[in-house]
């Protein structure tokens, strides 16, 4: 049985930035970080776009805004992001105001996917020279919570401290370890929305403002705008019940590669449950495998025009005249979104995107793709201990998997969290 002085589930930005404040403020540690996948993963493999400004991607019920910027310092050192200049902003702002729609003012970085990857390895290399294991392609699978340890698919390792950090598509496997080790938490909130497809000259405040977060009545928002080598992907994901579906995404490539002339991005609602409390994990598994049964196994996909005429698309909706250029993700069926979202969701999503297409005319083309479902699960919400994210003696639970944040800087930030109360103990 091996041991180690720290053993980190995960190796996102989460896992990360733990490991990068451990071993700076405790040289000798031992840490390991096991990961499933091949290749160390994350957002920063997933388009690597990186904000800097609270409260995006830090949740309120865990941060404050001295709490988060404290941290950003220390992100920088590591990450060193170039921040990207933006225009005209205050020209959409005052368009949105008048609608009652909120432009958010965010520093931002984006390496792009295969700069995510270049970034990834120069990570990992230092943390490796720092004494850090990687065991990469290793599945934590059980946890004994009275002899403090972790069985994988390959041995069992001891620890004196855990930190699981399994990001949004580790969602259903904490809240397993969670019912393992008998944490109380809640999970009655999920986003559930659209990716949006167009060309960028329909969408052109992305040559003045990369990635614009609009916050919409409603609880709508634009989340994850990808342009200039942009392209739209397919991601599996497993249920509590190990039933499986897909939720589409986007990416984009860095300024190095050609410009793909489209520009792609989400628009979540959020859905609360209260009364009563439901389970949101469960919610938009039933709505994904749904979209699977009508798209035939995959996701599905619709040109605004045919939306507006209430019909749905079909194979020529996706050829010439005005539908002028062809989805980035041709593995979707084309069909009728309304008959597998649910309607009170659609019309609020649909009423936003009437009003963005008002602030940046164009947006709604009859060309215009809108795939589905797109499904964000980062509202687990386990009963912490103290700040430092702590469940039980000697557990952590951090990132968005745990609902400590909502992308990269957030899930770093509490990386560095669950490391300074790791450090206070040893």
């Amino acid at each position: 049985m091996e041991h180690c002085d720290c053993l980190i589930i995960g190796s996102g930005p989460a896992g990360l930035g733990a490991a990068f404040h451990l071993t700076e403020n405790n040289p000798g540690i031992k840490i390991i970080i096991l990961d499933k996948e091949k290749v160390s993963s994350g957002g920063l493999r997933n388009d690597c776009k990186m904000n800097f400004t609270f409260p995006t991607g830090f949740p309120l019920e865990y941060w404050d805004p001295e709490g988060a910027e404290e941290l950003f310092p220390e992100m920088f050192k590591y990450l060193h992001p170039e921040i990207m200049t933006s225009k005209n902003f205050s020209i959409y702002q005052r368009r949105a105001e008048r609608l009652g729609v909120q432009l958010m003012e965010i520093r931002q970085a984006h390496f792009g996917t295969d700069g995510g990857i270049i970034l990834i390895r120069e990570l990992v290399k230092k943390l490796k020279s720092r004494g850090v294991i990687f065991s990469l392609q290793e599945e934590m699978v059980d946890i004994n919570r009275e002899s403090l340890f972790v069985i994988t698919d390959r041995r069992e390792i001891t620890f004196k401290k855990l930190i699981i950090a399994p990001g949004r598509r580790g969602f259903a496997f904490l809240q397993k370890i969670m019912d393992k080790l008998e944490i109380n938490y809640i999970d009655n909130i999920v986003d559930i929305g659209l990716r949006i497809e167009t060309r960028e000259e329909n969408y052109p405040i992305v040559r003045d403002y990369y990635d614009p977060k609009f916050h919409f009545p409603g609880k709508v928002r634009t989340f994850c705008t990808n342009s200039r080598a942009a392209y739209v992907v397919k991601e599996k994901y497993s249920g509590r019940h190990d039933n499986e579906y897909f939720s589409v995404n986007g990416h984009a490539f860095s300024e190095k590669r050609k410009r793909s002339g489209l520009v792609n991005f989400a628009m979540l609602k959020t859905v609360g449950f209260t009364r009563p409390l439901a389970s949101g994990q469960e919610f938009a598994e039933m709505l994904g495998q749904q979209a699977m049964l009508m798209g035939g196994g995959k996701p599905l996909m619709q040109r605004v025009g045919d939306f507006r005429l209430g019909k749905r698309s079909n194979g020529e909706s996706f050829t010439g005249d005005l539908y002028d250029f062809e989805p980035s993700l041709k593995s979707c069926t084309p069909g009728d979104i309304s008959l597998a979202a649910p309607g009170k969701i659609m019309r609020y999503i649909w009423k936003a995107m009437k009003m963005l297409d008002t602030i940046v005319p164009g947006l709604l083309h009859p060309a215009t793709i809108m795939y589905y479902p797109e499904i964000k699960l980062y509202a687990n919400k386990p009963e912490f201990k103290d700040e430092y994210f702590q469940v039980r003696d000697n557990i952590y639970l951090i990132g968005d998997g745990a609902g400590t944040s909502r992308g990269i800087t957030g899930a770093w930030a509490s990386g560095i969290r669950a490391a300074r109360g790791i450090l206070k103990s040893f």
